[in-house]
């Protein structure tokens, strides 16, 4: 069978049209499709020194890419909670006045303790150790989490 004129420059300009498009399309696919960026394995946060945190407040650490709560109460007792909402993950924020763990995102309530009280979250939150060790406090993984 011969190899005629037409049919070679159909086959030039088919590979072509497939080449260029593939040259378009390559780079939006792999915009949309981010690659896997493997998670830090943390397994401790040092939060600062005891006498930095006041008695009755709380600041939001980061955990490797999970924000952890820790609060210190009224009686100088520390906790550390996760601090997305089990509903929709909203960060939660500790309320002083009122004592609680509060959800601004659909007004969901829980106690110290990470107990949901009222609102729409489904479970508890996470909570993690709290150790104090040389007047520093060190945030770290129970053993169930991983």
């Amino acid at each position: 069978m011969a190899f005629n004129r037409r049919a070679f420059l159909n086959t030039i300009l088919g590979g072509g049209v497939i080449g260029w498009l593939g040259s378009i399309f390559y780079p939006v696919i792999s915009f949309l499709i981010p690659p896997k960026i493997p998670e830090a394995n943390v397994q401790s946060v040092n939060a600062g020194s005891i006498a930095d945190i006041a008695l009755n407040s709380s600041q939001i650490l980061k955990f490797g890419r999970t924000p952890v709560l820790l609060i210190r109460s009224k009686t100088g007792e520390f906790k550390a909670l996760a601090a997305t909402c089990t509903h929709l993950d909203c960060t939660v924020q500790y309320r002083q006045d009122r004592q609680d763990i509060w959800c601004a995102c659909h007004n969901g309530i829980y106690n110290l303790s990470g107990r949901n009280l009222s609102g729409p979250p489904p479970k508890p939150l996470s909570e993690y150790l709290v150790n104090i060790i040389d007047k520093e406090v060190i945030i770290s993984k129970p053993k169930q989490m991983g």
